[in-house]
């Protein structure tokens, strides 16, 4: 468990990275205080996309022992948005059936460039879909670039790891995708209690290249010469690496349940996404 001496030690010093010049920790959480997540924190509401099956909402995230606790639940309750006839996929759900959490930082820490590392531990029963993932603050998506540092979901009928990320096309919200899909029997092969245990997602990012690791095994790597947006709208940026005033990305932490997540083994519900840490490094 972390200490608050650790965290001390990591807020005053450098922290030297094999390889590579000086990182100094320039934001965390270390979730160490029981209760409501920081102020950092705030939470998308409703049904948001992918016609995923939960519905975020706040009362589904905590922060308990060291870690934040993003719960999915099966429960069954009307749709305040309901319309019936509509053809918003959000408003025509009559029925709420199962609740999650989804939480950002974009009201509370945005950066450019940089080495976030996240510690946690995912659910991988059938129908769940955990995600690490970034977002650009400037422009609709796909044009403002989105950064997946870690899903969870199944991909082709195998359960698999992805590490990702889109930028914008020639058409509004088709993506340009930069896509490793790693099935998850790749690592439970090498450890069959892989799923009992905290592993580490990290992302090294510069102006040049994007890196993404499992547990210091690099799953992709991003060239940023190649993530120019395609031209829809007049936009040709680049949402990973410009000079634009302001832009910067901000970090995204939910437990989406159906869609690519398959469907749900209500079994094994509730489901538990447990977070120990966020950090974000800068040289």
């Amino acid at each position: 468990m972390k200490t608050v001496i650790g965290i001390l030690l990591f807020l005053m010093f450098p922290v030297l990275v094999k390889g590579q010049k000086e990182y100094r920790l320039v934001w965390s959480d270390e979730f160490e205080v029981d209760g409501r997540p920081s102020k950092d924190w705030t939470f998308e509401r409703g049904f948001k996309r992918n016609q995923e099956l939960q519905w975020y909402q706040s009362q589904n995230a905590w922060v308990k022992d060291g870690c934040l606790v993003i719960e999915g639940r099966k429960e069954h309750r009307k749709n305040p948005l309901y319309e019936a006839g509509s053809s918003d996929w959000r408003k025509n759900r009559e029925f709420i059936e199962y609740t999650s959490s989804s939480l950002t930082t974009r009201l509370g820490f945005q950066f450019l460039y940089g080495r976030v590392e996240v510690r946690a531990k995912i659910p991988v029963a059938s129908g769940s879909w955990p995600a690490i993932w970034l977002l650009g603050n400037k422009w609709e998506w796909p044009q403002n670039g989105e950064i997946d540092m870690m899903e969870y979901y199944i991909k082709d009928g195998v359960p698999s790891i992805l590490a990702n990320a889109c930028w914008g096309s020639t058409e509004r919200w088709k993506a340009v995708w930069d896509s490793v899909v790693m099935p998850f029997s790749h690592f439970t092969e090498k450890d069959p209690d892989w799923a009992d245990k905290f592993h580490i997602w990290r992302m090294d990012w510069d102006k040049d290249f994007i890196r993404l690791y499992l547990d210091d095994e690099l799953l992709n790597e991003i060239d940023l010469s190649k993530t120019v947006n395609g031209g829809y709208g007049g936009n040709h940026e680049n949402p990973f690496s410009n000079t634009i005033p302001g832009f910067k990305h901000y970090i995204l932490l939910n437990l989406a349940l159906g869609s690519n997540g398959g469907e749900p083994d209500c079994s094994q519900f509730p489901l538990r996404y447990l977070i120990d840490y966020v950090r974000v490094y800068q040289k």
